[in-house]
């Protein structure tokens, strides 16, 4: 006999965990999902013409492949790992900076990914100690090299001071990203370690704050997102608009404009405010607190805050509920001031309809690099 009660849950839990899967994330788990079963019907495995090579894109500039290798797959193990990798960490991200901001991103890392795998295959391809010429006709595919990249980003943000390698063993949270990169490229000779390398340093980068100048002000993206062209979008439950609030995106880099003076010292103050700096981050307890004060109906006396004149015989003040308080107390708590009359009855929202967050936990595993 079949379990319906197990089935109907289990399809229901998996029907909200991807319903729960911001708009971006969504559209890039589509693309590349509908893009590799196109080319298996279509029989089309030349990807030699869209993959990342590094000769073609400098020879015959062809600054289209740094966008169509992300998004082709060699395989389906290293579709299915790429994207159950990418879901949970590119929602946190998305959630975090916003959709339209996280696409953003997602460019820039993809372009810097591929300008960074350029640069390091032609500096070992001409280097005068030894040449690695194979690196300039290596053709890498595959969203993995940005996958990477929001790992750095990832473990910028969390508090976490170790990361959990699939369980096996932990490391510090710093050296997470390197100690994937060796375990892939042991387990799996035949990876592009070089397009893994170039996605951790694009995140280094990007948290290091050298995107700063191609990034848009935030008034800008709540322009974007504001637009006509993005209104159905918009619309839809998936698509994050502003980004959270939390104090986690303070720790993020943000556009920063150059302060204006005179001509030498204006230049220097210029190429200052591009170099990458240590930034102190403040602490949680002075941003993420409260800013005010509350008091619990019908709490002691004692958590109260004092009141004027009321001291009590060794002349120290004595915390005692003011009578405004104590008014209000016994109004709310007695049954006979509970009835409000019609024209002045507040309706408030039940705290079913009230939408939280719910948090993503770090990403521990991550699908197979670039074949």
């Amino acid at each position: 006999m079949r379990n319906v009660v197990t089935e109907a849950s289990l399809s229901t839990r998996a029907s909200q965990w991807w319903t729960a899967v911001p708009s971006v994330t969504v559209s890039i788990v589509f693309s590349c999902s509908a893009i590799y079963v196109i080319s298996l019907v279509l029989g089309y495995d030349s990807f030699h013409q869209v993959c990342l090579l590094p000769s073609y894109l400098v020879q015959h500039f062809q600054v289209y492949r740094p966008y169509t290798s992300v998004v082709f797959h060699a395989s389906i193990l290293h579709l299915v790992f790429n994207m159950l990798a990418l879901v949970p960490i590119g929602s946190g991200l998305e959630r975090l900076l916003g959709s339209v901001r996280y696409f953003h991103v997602l460019f820039l890392l993809a372009t810097s990914n591929s300008l960074i795998h350029v640069v390091i295959a032609y500096m070992a391809a001409y280097n005068p100690i030894h040449q690695y010429s194979d690196l300039l006709i290596e053709c890498s595919i595959g969203f993995s090299g940005v996958i990477f990249a929001m790992i750095v980003i990832e473990t910028r943000l969390s508090t976490a001071q170790t990361r959990s390698i699939f369980g096996f063993f932990t490391v510090n949270a710093k050296w997470y990203p390197w100690a994937l990169l060796i375990l892939f490229q042991l387990l799996m000779p035949r990876v592009s370690l070089l397009g893994h390398l170039s996605g951790i340093l694009s995140g280094f980068a990007y948290t290091y704050g050298l995107f700063n100048w191609l990034l848009l002000r935030p008034e800008r993206y709540s322009a974007i997102e504001g637009s006509h062209v993005l209104a159905p979008l918009v619309r839809r439950p998936g698509f994050i608009v502003g980004g959270s609030d939390g104090c986690s995106s303070l720790s993020l880099p943000s556009f920063s404009h150059p302060s204006v003076g005179p001509v030498i010292g204006g230049a220097m103050s210029s190429l200052q405010s591009w170099m990458p700096q240590a930034r102190s981050q403040p602490q949680a307890d002075e941003v993420c607190k409260f800013p005010g004060q509350g008091h619990v109906l019908g709490s002691s006396a004692s958590s109260l805050p004092p009141t004027r004149g009321a001291t009590s015989k060794g002349g120290n003040q004595q915390a005692r509920p003011s009578a405004t308080q104590s008014e209000l107390e016994t109004r709310l708590l007695d049954e006979s001031h509970l009835g409000t009359p019609p024209e002045q009855s507040i309706h408030e929202p039940p705290l079913s309809t009230i939408r939280q967050d719910v948090p993503v936990a770090p990403v521990t595993a991550i699908g197979p690099p670039n074949q």
